[in-house]
């Protein structure tokens, strides 16, 4: 593995990642995934189509949050909140950390969501239709609420910390994650839990999103169906999950004789301040973006060897990127993919989700392909990893996430020294500790 990369400011390692994910619920099975572009998109099955023009989505179909909830508990969480516990249980068991009374107030929970509870939300208000207003749970807020996720993971983890949650589209995650990477900056935390959650398949959810023509419709072909960059190329597609950082200051990662990924190195949040859902023609807030990003974590354009591309599988998103990309780079960019072609698109999670593909590529040498890229678009000439892993040494990598209300957040992800790095063949999957009071 080639050496670590210096920033300007301290970076944070990634010391244990989680994931709840329609590809798996483990590292191991979404890199596996990842690497052998094993799509998680199907058909629908929790949810009712009747009448709704998309049916597909990355629907989780085997996840039983009892596996790490007591089921009393279970009962007062929404999904996108059972999921960011499982997730973070997991990332935590994947570090080796404990959060006992010594370290609880040195450790934060930042989660990004984009909608929170909406399927609580959703089955309420068909109980108050149907039942009347004193039939509807006193659970009701405390499960639809986005901050839910945060809160709950700090309750059953100890984590006393700052604890805090960013609602910025799409951008949530990365948002969530940065903001991490800046609590333990600032000396404000030394563990971060940092990710992202979403939960939503509901009629409304979907019928909305079909609405504004954004996803895709291709029923017939689920796993061909999020196609990024490809000119046939018909919406993105939505799906559910949550994914964690343990982020840590090294001097407390070293202390505890922790092992790291790779580090959060950078990170720039802008504003298109153009329009609500499209992104703006001039692409300046994506570029400063990427190269805020870049420079706050001490590197050169030329140190970047790979991008996770936001990269929906929409028309504008994808021709918007890849030319802002090319125009960064002077029309040399490195290897770019779209990890969103395997996962689809968990909305507020998906950040999470692109910021562990770019932990796991740099600590494994091995970028992830775009798969379903059949038909090259003119607007879209780049290298984009098509369809087969590629395996490449790399000190460092960029991840956009882009939002609705133009809101852009971007992360650098470089290597960590070889007595840091934990390698692929190192790390057996533990399984994940079921949740005890």
């Amino acid at each position: 593995m080639a050496g670590p990369l210096s920033g300007a400011h301290p970076p944070a390692l990634v010391t244990g990642i989680g994931v709840i994910t329609s590809c798996g619920l483990d590292v191991e099975t979404l890199w596996d995934a990842l690497v052998h572009g094993r799509s998680g998109i199907s058909r629908l099955e929790r949810v009712d189509t009747t009448g709704l023009r998309t049916l597909i989505g990355g629907e989780i179909k085997n996840f039983d949050p009892e596996a790490y909830i007591p089921a009393n508990e279970c009962r007062r969480m929404d999904r996108f909140t059972q999921m960011a516990v499982a997730a973070s249980l997991a990332a935590l068991n994947d570090a080796g950390l404990q959060i006992g009374p010594d370290r609880a107030f040195r450790t934060g929970v930042v989660f990004g969501t984009g909608i929170g509870g909406i399927e609580t939300m959703c089955q309420q208000i068909s109980v108050l239709h149907d039942r009347g207003p004193r039939r509807v749970s006193p659970y009701l807020i405390p499960m639809m609420i986005g901050n839910m996720a945060a809160g709950q993971v700090s309750i059953l983890t100890g984590a006393r910390g700052p604890c805090t949650t960013v609602v910025t589209a799409c951008a949530s995650a990365a948002n969530a994650i940065g903001d991490a990477l800046r609590l333990i900056q600032a000396g404000e935390a030394d563990v971060v839990i940092a990710g992202g959650t979403e939960a939503p398949f509901t009629p409304i959810s979907i019928a909305g999103f079909g609405a504004a023509h954004t996803l895709s419709t291709r029923n017939d072909e689920p796993e061909k169906a999020s196609r990024p960059f490809d000119a046939g190329r018909d919406g993105f597609v939505m799906s559910e999950g949550a994914a964690v950082l343990i982020l840590e200051s090294q001097d407390h990662a070293v202390a505890r004789g922790a092992r790291a990924y790779a580090a959060v190195a950078g990170r720039a949040v802008t504003a298109d301040a153009s329009h609500i859902t499209a992104p703006a023609p001039d692409g300046l807030a994506r570029l400063e973006g990427m190269r805020g990003a870049v420079r706050d974590a001490g590197l050169e354009l030329s140190d970047i060897g790979y991008i996770n591309a936001h990269g929906t599988s929409t028309q504008a998103n994808d021709r918007d990127e890849s030319q802002v990309i090319k125009r960064l780079w002077n029309g040399s960019p490195p290897p770019v993919s779209s990890t969103k072609s395997v996962t689809g698109h968990l909305l507020g999670a998906a950040g999470a989700v692109e910021a562990a593909a770019c932990a796991l590529a740099i600590n494994r040498g091995i970028l992830p392909p775009t798969i379903n890229y059949e038909q090259p678009d003119p607007d879209c000439d780049l290298d984009y990893v098509p369809n087969k892993a590629r395996h490449c040494e790399i000190r460092a990598a960029l991840s956009n996430s882009f939002g609705f209300g133009g809101q852009n957040a971007v992360l650098v992800l470089t290597a960590v020294n070889k007595q840091l790095a934990r390698r692929a063949k190192a790390i057996p999957w533990p399984g994940c500790p079921r949740y005890t009071t």
